[in-house]
């Protein structure tokens, strides 16, 4: 099952009357590139904290390493407006039709282990690290997202001719 983390950000009163300011598509557009931000940073986090196996590989798994590669983020355009834009940090499963060949053996790229990894089972302990990577880096995230506004939203304004 997918846990989803929700963040109410505060204290971006100044920005939020900024942002609305700005003409057509570009309040939006600095919004979306503030997330994906922040989405950055739990993103690299959690790629450092993913573990790695490192015995010997069975035939047909995944080669050490898959599941680092395969946590990746997303905006989610369905839950993401004008106002509030959605990103998602999770761990690519079902990519099936990426495969490697080695000789006659087919190995397969796909992270489908990974919830089993982030939350455990009956006979596997949890070894988390997506919910860890929040958790440590949630505040550098809303901080990367700060900076990057208040660097982006300047350009944005005198680009549409404000001062």
């Amino acid at each position: 099952m997918a846990e989803f983390q929700n963040i109410q950000i505060h204290g971006f009163e100044d920005f939020k009357k900024q942002l609305a300011e700005l003409p057509g598509r570009a309040g939006r557009n600095v919004l979306r590139g503030a997330v994906n931000a922040g989405a950055t940073v739990i993103r690299k986090e959690a790629v450092l904290r993913a573990p790695q196996y490192t015995g010997p590989v069975a035939e047909g798994h995944p080669p050490p390493g898959t599941l680092k590669k395969s946590i990746y983020q997303k905006q989610i355009t369905e839950l993401s407006s004008a106002v509030q834009q959605t990103f998602f940090v999770g761990v690519r499963q079902g990519k099936r039709q990426q495969a490697v060949k080695r000789g006659k053996n087919v190995i397969n790229l796909d992270a489908f282990y990974g919830r089993f990894v982030e939350f455990g089972t009956s006979k596997m302990p949890a070894k988390p690290f997506l919910r860890p990577a929040f958790e440590a880096k949630k505040e550098a995230a809303i901080e990367a997202m700060r900076a990057y506004m208040a660097e982006r939203i300047p350009k944005e304004v005198t680009k549409a001719g404000g001062t």
